[in-house]
């Protein structure tokens, strides 16, 4: 540790006797951010474009352990005492600690290098063949070679690949940040830890046991979760808060092959139908979850909170028109206010055959695949408990494993429910210190306000987080909202990696600072 403190003073021009130099001017520290990001932006991309090339499936274990050793390379280039952590059974996590002489805070950036699984058929190029296009694809965008890029690239051109936007994006960002206050004779002011989690898009099923293995090592004044979209607006947003989430697979059964409709229907039950309609008991037109004792536990939103998601930039009328959406859910409510709420998703369902493919047959059986958000203070337990409650009151059997043929002999309606790990929904409120020191360090740096979300509409392990860290946590994303997440064509707009740069550049260099300013003391408790 005493060497890589030495090697960190070195490195970034800290004196040795271990005093951080006068605060500079925010201002200028982002005008020379953003020169020396312009000046780079073509080897930023390669970079990026290297990285993204890797397959990164949770469960691909040799090529999602090229992935860690690639960013654990890229850490230590840039002076950073970098290691994998003991997964636990699961991906390692990167780990990466630069330590500054006398820095009396410790932030920690949080993001996954794990991406979803990928229908290569469903891409317009191979997704983990990064290409450039001048605009969208959707728009007829121009493929442009990484090899002859203009030296400044325009932030409107978009890279596609998978993770482009979740979530490698802030891996490349947060290093250039460091590159760019390097280059600007600027050490951050805060310790500096970073943590790459590999399995994220898998459901995080062993980062509990990662936390609680590496409690100290991860301990920090703020985690900074860096996954998730900006505004639809396209400025720049802190979240505060973040749903939880759980899963479910049901599946409803019929007779054991499939009979003729002519000979047998209206006489042998159709799995389809039965499921059609346990769905439908689910949740209303407009969203409200009709399972008894959903909403019991829900928190409501604080004041503050309120007051927030008022003021968040209203763009439904036009996501309503790109998405050709002639009405929304709740008779027009608007969107920050709803993911304020918990929701129920029917994310597919599957029986028999359509089209071409259709037969005149009662299918065996029908499967719906539901997931949940959650927000404070429910959690999976309870929700999964209060739905086999209202599902058996509804008639049905529940088992978690296929039936038996005697088990369908003798009970009339069975549903399988095979649950996916889970966790609650969590906020950080608004008007801490830190909350709002780091709000009005990016405003600062951007010269411009940003959205403060109350929570995230997506689902992040940030209760986990809390639970076992202690730290404050807040979220501060930087990709695209048109980024087709989880989706084929994944991208980035460059404009979202530039502006994360000098964002996170901000944070590293001016929270100290700013801290400061909402305490209204120079002499903070630190660790």
């Amino acid at each position: 540790m005493r060497w890589a403190r030495i090697g960190a003073a070195l490195a970034w021009g800290v004196s040795a006797l271990g005093a951080v130099p006068p605060p500079a001017d925010p201002s200028r520290a982002a005008v020379q951010v953003r020169a020396w990001r312009r000046a780079h932006e073509a080897d930023i991309l390669r970079e990026f474009a290297d990285l993204l090339s890797l397959p990164n499936l949770a469960s691909d274990a040799v090529n999602i352990g090229r992935n860690a050793d690639r960013i654990v390379a890229m850490l230590r280039q840039r002076g950073l005492s970098a290691r994998l952590l003991d997964g636990r059974g699961g991906p390692s996590p990167v780990y990466g600690e630069l330590t500054v002489p006398g820095a009396r805070r410790t932030v920690l950036v949080y993001a996954h290098y794990d991406g979803q699984p990928v229908d290569a058929n469903a891409w317009t190029s191979p997704p983990w063949t990064p290409v450039l296009r001048d605009r969208p694809v959707e728009e007829g965008g121009r493929e442009i070679s990484l090899e002859s890029l203009p030296s400044a690239v325009p932030g409107e051109w978009r890279l596609y690949a998978r993770s482009a936007g979740d979530d490698k994006a802030p891996i490349i960002g947060v290093l250039a940040a460091l590159d760019a206050l390097k280059a600007a004779g600027r050490a951050p002011t805060v310790n500096l830890k970073l943590l790459f989690e590999g399995e994220e898009e898998a459901g995080s099923p062993h980062m509990a046991d990662v936390l609680d293995a590496n409690r100290e090592t991860l301990r920090a004044d703020l985690w900074l979760l860096c996954d998730g979209p900006v505004h639809q607006s396209r400025r720049m947003q802190v979240f505060f808060g973040a749903r939880g989430e759980t899963d479910v697979e049901l599946t409803v059964y019929g007779p054991l092959r499939a009979l003729h409709s002519g000979h047998y229907g209206n006489w042998a039950p159709n799995p389809a139908i039965l499921l059609a309609h346990l769905v439908a008991g689910l949740r209303d037109e407009d969203g409200r979850v009709l399972v008894p004792g959903f909403y019991d536990d829900v928190r409501p939103p604080t004041e503050a909170e309120r007051q927030a998601a008022s003021a968040v930039p209203d763009v439904e009328r036009a996501l309503r028109h790109d998405m050709a959406l002639a009405a929304t859910e709740a008779g027009g409510a608007r969107l920050p206010e709803r993911i304020l709420l918990p929701a129920l998703n029917v994310r597919g369902l599957a029986s028999g055959h359509v089209g071409a493919s259709a037969t005149n047959s009662i299918p065996t059986e029908a499967q719906a695949s539901i997931d949940i958000r959650l927000v404070p203070d429910q959690t999976p337990e309870k929700v999964r408990s209060l739905l086999e409650a209202h599902l058996r009151a509804r008639g049905y059997t529940v088992v978690h494993e296929a039936p038996d043929v005697e088990t369908r002999r003798t009970q009339p309606r069975i549903v399988r429910l095979m649950w996916g790990a889970g966790y609650p929904g969590a906020r950080t409120a608004m008007d801490l210190p830190v909350s709002r020191a780091v709000v009005r360090v990016l405003e600062e740096a951007r010269g411009a306000p940003v959205v403060r979300m109350p929570t995230l509409g997506g689902s992040v392990p940030m209760y986990l987080f809390q639970q076992k860290t202690g730290s404050t946590i807040i979220g501060l994303p930087i990709a695209n909202h048109d980024d087709n997440q989880h989706a084929a064509n994944e991208n980035l707009r460059l404009q979202n990696l530039w502006d994360g740069i000098e964002a996170y550049a901000a944070i590293l260099a001016d929270l100290d600072r700013a801290w400061d300013a909402t305490l209204g003391s120079a002499t903070p408790p630190g660790r």
